[in-house]
This record gives structure tokens, C-alpha cells and sequence, in this order.
């Protein structure tokens, strides 16, 4: 039945899909992009290729899998590498990607896609990322015997594949030759169902965060910006943070401090809208070309992407967005790598490393105004706690990393 259930889902979400792209930008490009997949791959990917094929939902999941895709790139240079994404998130900012030969839109999981698919990339090697469980996809790849893999996955009790109901998605992960999770709660949840080929690998992202320190973080122009004053960044902002922070910068000693803005949503009107509740000499990097003396200026607002992992290299206190709204916890990792403490919104029971910072102190979660006022205070006044927080975070992912590592040893071509 569920079976059933699952294969008319997929369809009615194709029509629907069609539907909402005559109205949405991001939706047409998915749409759009699909239509493209096969002729794309047929241009680029021969019979007698030999090849990888890299599966990521979006832009997370992508940086998420990234040091095993480039550690496998390195390590057999000889092959092609298919990534797909489903979410044009991912694909219209890593359309470009370095690790791949040719990046595409994961078609529908139907069945005549997932077979067209894999009779023109014939994997020798396939690596899914967290989430991604596609049955009619993996079925065909175990029928074939191609060799699959999910990595820094995360499952929980809820889910179908734990419950009576749930045997057609059950027998996807069945098709994986291997499952790496990120912790050991989701290791004793799948092998309650009698899947055994699984290893608490940890999350990838703490080698991908890793990797930020060996390469050079500078950035001029918040050299420039920055001078000798204490900096807060908030990064991947959204606007029920902006509600919790806009009042009080407009506070602040600016003789002593310096404010970055990387909001998540770039679009001009928004920028226009967090300028006009700025009562400081604020510049948006889109301005750069105009104005000069950075080092007059009190706020900068990124309006840009591809700066935000480099501008936490410059921050003395950082606060992660999306947790004050149910958009979803934007990266605490990032920052973290850069032994610096960080402040988050209420609505982060859903990421573990969130709640295991906030637990040995690193992180500190905010309800409130007056909390995050509190926590603010504190943080710039005392450097000793600063110093604190930011050592625990630094610990945090030294202690963790070494996924990658796991991973590649158990990958045999």
C-alpha cells in the first residue's frame, strides 16, 4: 500500500511542482533544471566512463558530504564525478562546482527515471548525503549490485522506516552497502529493524570546518573595517532575528565595537530594510566601490555570499541565525572551528551539536530580549568568558573530527 501510496505522491508532486513554478522563481528553476538532466548527462558521461555519482538535497547537504567528494576526487582522479541536487539551493550555487564533471537536478523518484538515469551514469560508486533516501533509486541500484553509501546520516524514531507501516521505505536503506551516522542513537535505531551494516561515523562537517584553518581566512576589506575593535557577527540571519537584535546594536559603544550583518536573504529591498533601522554609519559590501574609508563605518552588512566562513575568522562573539524562527539553525560549526563564543535562538532541539555546545557551555540559547541582552553584556565586557566559551567550541570540533577518515577506508573501487 505504501508503496502505492509513495509512487501517486510522486507524481501528484510532479503536476504540483509544474503548477507552483507558473508563480515561484526558485520552483521554475527546479522544474526547469530537471527537464535538462538527461540530455545533460548524455553530453558529458559515456558508456565506458568510469564514475562517481555525488547525491546532495541542497547547499547543506552538499558541504555537508564535500571532504569525502574531495578526498575520493584526489584519491582516483580517473573518474567522473556526477553530483546531483534536488534542491535549487544547492544547484544554482554549486552548478560550478570544482568536484564535478557535470552537476545536474536529481530527476523525480520514479521508476523510469531512476532506470534512465543509471543506464547512462552507471555508478561504480554512489554516496547519498543524511537525508536522502529516493526507493525507487536505490532499488534499482541494488538491483544492478552498484555499490552505495549514506553518510552522516541521522535518523529518528518517527520516521516511516521504524514503524509497521513502513516496509517499502525500509527496504531502500537495504540497499545502501553501508550506512555512516552521525551518532549512536540513529546506529541502535537502525539496527532495530535488522540493518547491521551501519558505523557511527560522527558528522562530516567537522572535517569540512577542519579545512577552514588551513587555508587563508583574510579578507581585506573587513581588515579594514574591523581595525582594532571587538567584533560580533551575526551570520545567516533571518528576520525573527533581526527583531531580536536590530534595538540593541543601535545600544552599543561603537568606540569599542564593530557589528557584521551577513543576512540570509541578499535581495535589495531587504538589505534596504535592515539599513533604514540602523541609526549607525552602516555600508553594505555592495557598496564598496563607492565609498573607501571602511574604518569610519560602524556596521557592515555582507549583502554578498561565499565571505561568511572567512569573516568568522574576525569575530569575537557570534550569533547563529534561524533558531529564533522555525526556519532551521543555520551552521554553529562554522564559527566554532574559530574558538569564539556564539549565541542562537530557542529552536534548536534538532541539532545535536547545538545542544551538546549549549550543554558543555560554548553555546548559549536565548529566548528572550532580555536574555539575549544578558548574554551580549556579558560576553563583551568579560574577556575571560569570552575566552572560555570560545575554547570549548574550538575543543568541541577538534575532539570530533575524523569522519572522512572512517569513511575512505571502508570505500573500496
Amino acid at each position: 500500500m505504501l508503496k502505492l501510496l509513495y509512487s501517486l505522491g510522486i507524481y501528484i508532486a510532479s503536476f504540483v511542482l509544474n503548477l507552483l513554478a507558473l508563480f515561484n522563481p526558485k520552483l521554475k528553476l527546479g522544474v526547469i533544471g530537471r527537464r535538462k538532466t538527461f540530455k545533460t548527462l548524455e553530453k558529458h558521461i559515456n558508456r565506458n566512463d568510469k564514475t562517481f555519482w555525488f547525491h546532495a538535497a541542497s547547499l547543506g547537504e552538499y558541504e555537508q558530504g564535500l571532504p569525502v567528494f574531495e578526498a575520493l576526487k584526489k584519491k582516483y582522479p580517473d573518474y567522473k564525478v556526477v553530483l546531483s541536487f534536488f534542491s535549487p539551493s544547492g544547484y544554482e550555487v554549486r552548478k560550478n562546482s570544482k568536484i564535478a564533471d557535470v552537476v545536474v537536478y536529481m530527476p523525480l523518484d520514479t521508476k523510469a527515471n531512476a532506470r534512465r538515469f543509471l543506464n547512462i551514469v552507471n555508478p561504480d560508486y554512489t554516496i547519498f548525503v543524511k537525508y536522502e533516501i529516493w526507493p525507487n533509486f536505490l532499488n534499482q541500484l541494488k538491483k544492478r549490485k552498484h555499490k552505495a553509501i549514506l553518510i552522516s546520516a541521522i535518523f529518528r524514531e518517527k520516521q516511516a522506516f521504524f514503524k509497521w507501516y513502513g516496509g517499502f521505505m525500509k527496504k531502500a536503506l537495504f540497499a545502501f552497502d553501508h550506512i555512516f551516522t552521525q551518532n549512536e542513537a540513529s546506529k541502535i535505531l537502525l539496527e532495530s529493524i535488522s540493518y547491521n551494516d551501519v558505523s557511527v561515523s560522527g558528522d562530516t562537517r567537522f572535517d569540512r570546518v577542519s579545512n577552514q584553518l588551513k587555508i587563508d581566512n583574510s579578507v581585506d576589506f573587513i581588515e579594514d573595517f574591523k581595525q582594532d575593535r571587538l567584533c560580533i557577527v551575526f551570520g545567516s540571519t533571518w528576520p525573527e532575528d533581526d527583531k531580536l537584535y536590530m534595538d540593541y546594536i543601535n545600544t552599543l559603544d561603537f568606540e569599542k565595537v564593530k557589528v557584521i550583518i551577513a543576512p540570509h536573504n541578499i535581495k535589495p529591498s531587504y538589505i534596504e530594510s535592515l539599513k533604514s533601522q540602523i541609526k549607525v554609519k552602516s555600508i553594505c559590501f555592495s557598496e564598496l566601490s563607492i565609498k573607501k574609508n571602511l574604518s569610519n563605518y560602524s556596521v557592515f552588512i555582507l549583502d554578498t555570499i561565499g565571505y561568511l566562513s572567512r569573516v568568522y575568522s574576525y569575530a569575537d562573539i557570534v550569533y547563529v541565525g534561524g533558531a529564533a524562527g522555525t526556519t532551521g539553525l543555520h551552521n554553529i560549526l562554522e564559527p566554532a572551528v574559530f574558538g569564539v563564543p556564539i549565541i542562537i535562538g530557542k529552536n534548536h532541539s534538532k541539532f545535536p551539536e547545538a545542544n551538546a555546545l549549549i550543554k558543555l557551555g560554548g553555546v548559549t540559547s536565548v529566548s528572550t530580549q532580555t536574555e539575549f541582552n544578558s548574554a551580549f553584556k556579558t560576553l563583551i565586557s568579560d574577556k575571560s568568558h569570552r575566552k572560555n566559551q570560545g575554547s570549548i567550541n574550538r575543543n568541541y570540533i577538534k575532539e570530533n573530527k575524523g569522519a572522512v577518515i572512517q569513511i575512505l577506508e571502508f570505500i573500496r573501487i
